[in-house]
């Protein structure tokens, strides 16, 4: 697949909040690690510089976080790893109603995006009406899910 990938949407501030809380978070776990152990000199160099490592993939992975769009397929970059499916191994793309089951009792968490695969089963996309880029923009969420749908429609008929 080629390198033409294209985000159908603009990353919500909530990204960037998340990515500045996260080095709030490994600041101060830095601060309790060189103070728990007594840390000083060489040490301290090592864990600030493995943390802030370790923050700068994170914050690169948050903001690369998505899905991306081809003429070829559909790319979904998630915070961990990455899944690439090629239009013609997509059966369908349909939004769903996200539950979650917790005891006896049913939690609807909202809309999600889900690509249907041709040999069966379902791949979600990340992309979730509640979430850090859409909270705030439904209608945004809607477009995002419509062009994914017009894209594979459109890979069908070729």
């Amino acid at each position: 697949m080629g390198g033409d990938w294209i985000r159908p949407y603009a990353p919500g501030t909530g990204r960037w909040i998340v990515i500045i809380w996260e080095a709030a978070a490994l600041g101060l776990l830095t601060w309790a690690t060189i103070r728990q152990f007594d840390l000083a000199g060489h040490a301290v160099r090592a864990v600030a510089g493995m943390l802030a490592a370790v923050w700068v993939v994170g914050a690169w992975r948050i903001v690369e976080h998505g899905v991306y769009l081809s003429s070829h397929g559909v790319l979904i970059r998630g915070l961990v790893r990455s899944r690439t499916m090629r239009w013609p191994e997509v059966a369908g793309v349909h939004l769903h109603e996200a539950t979650h089951r917790v005891g006896p009792w049913t939690i609807q968490s909202g809309l999600t995006v889900l690509l249907e695969r041709v040999g069966g089963g379902t791949v979600n996309t990340e992309l979730w009406a509640q979430g850090i880029d859409f909270h705030s923009r439904p209608t945004v969420f809607r477009a995002v899910y419509h062009e994914i749908r017009n894209r594979h429609l459109a890979a069908r008929h070729r």
